[in-house]
């Protein structure tokens, strides 16, 4: 059996960065306890992933997105 490659979304958008201003985008990649979901199961790239995660870091510390869910 043979997987299907996946595309990362931002390399396919051709986009650099990842805005942490970005609420919308960056609750794609927050589970629903507010984890960051791997990159295995969203088909980001590593570089994109080590953006993508910085970002939401510092859209937790700006109060845009919580710590946890409860």
């Amino acid at each position: 059996m043979v997987k299907k490659q996946q595309q990362c979304t931002f390399c396919s958008k051709n986009l650099d960065t990842v805005d942490f201003r970005d609420i919308e985008t960056l609750r794609q990649y927050i589970s629903s306890q507010s984890k960051i979901i791997s990159p295995k199961h969203t088909g980001v790239c590593s570089s994109h992933q080590r953006k993508l995660s910085r970002a939401i870091k510092r859209a937790r510390r700006m109060a845009l997105l919580p710590y946890n869910n409860q």
